[in-house]
């Protein structure tokens, strides 16, 4: 059974509520309304007031105007806080003034007609999704069959074919022209490398060594060999 969890904000309104419902009743009491008559005002009240509040968040979204809404809202907040504030003492319930009694009179036809107003006002109608237009030039390309591609006239068997050219070999790139200095000092870091290793050194060894680029280092091993 899962365990019941208290909420203070529940709490908080029911017990705003309770107090409200009780100061409404309490005036009109005192401004002639006896019986049933006083208990249904605060009814009244709280009602024009939540209808007034879903109007308003119903509208909102759509962009329709809310200025009727907003009327009826601010009537039945001011009817709700009047009572709560009549009743705090600034009012005397014993000896009602006129004006006010004949407000509580009139709240009953004030009341019905709001609620009728905004529960009759036209709603915002669902906006409907357009679907897109076709394209034309998608669904002519469509329909239209591809072309049949045109199929070359057999040779004839009789037609001699001509030989192709022989293939020229490729001609193998230049080697670049290497300074006598450079030949003299590559050839003692081979002998070096020939001493310490007893073989002699590769194109790739003699590259790193002296830090020169890979065809400039095949000029130079050419020079040694």
């Amino acid at each position: 059974m899962r365990s019941l969890r208290v909420d203070a904000v529940l709490v908080q309104a029911v017990i705003a509520g309770s107090l409200s419902f009780a100061h409404l009743h309490d005036l009109a009491a005192a401004a002639g309304q006896s019986g049933w008559k006083a208990w249904a005002y605060p009814i009244s009240v709280d009602l024009l007031l939540v209808a007034a509040w879903r109007k308003l968040r119903s509208l909102r979204p759509s962009g329709e105007p809310v200025r009727a809404a907003w009327f009826w809202f601010a009537t039945a907040l001011a009817a709700s806080l009047g009572a709560n504030v009549a009743t705090a003492g600034l009012l005397d319930l014993d000896h009602v003034p006129d004006w006010l009694s004949i407000l509580v009179a009139g709240w009953p036809a004030l009341a019905f007609l709001g609620g009728t107003l905004l529960v009759h006002s036209p709603s915002p109608a669902p906006e409907r999704q357009e679907a897109p237009a076709p394209d034309v030039s998608e669904a002519s390309n469509l329909q239209r069959a591809p072309e049949p591609e045109p199929v070359p006239d057999a040779v004839e068997a009789t037609e001699p074919v001509p030989a192709l050219p022989a293939a020229q070999p490729t001609p193998a790139p230049a080697l670049p022209a290497v300074p006598a200095a450079l030949v003299t000092h590559a050839r003692k870091v081979a002998d070096d490398h020939h001493a310490r290793t007893g073989h002699r050194i590769d194109t790739d060894t003699l590259r790193v060594r002296l830090g020169v680029p890979a065809q400039l280092a095949d000029a130079i091993a050419a020079h040694l060999t």
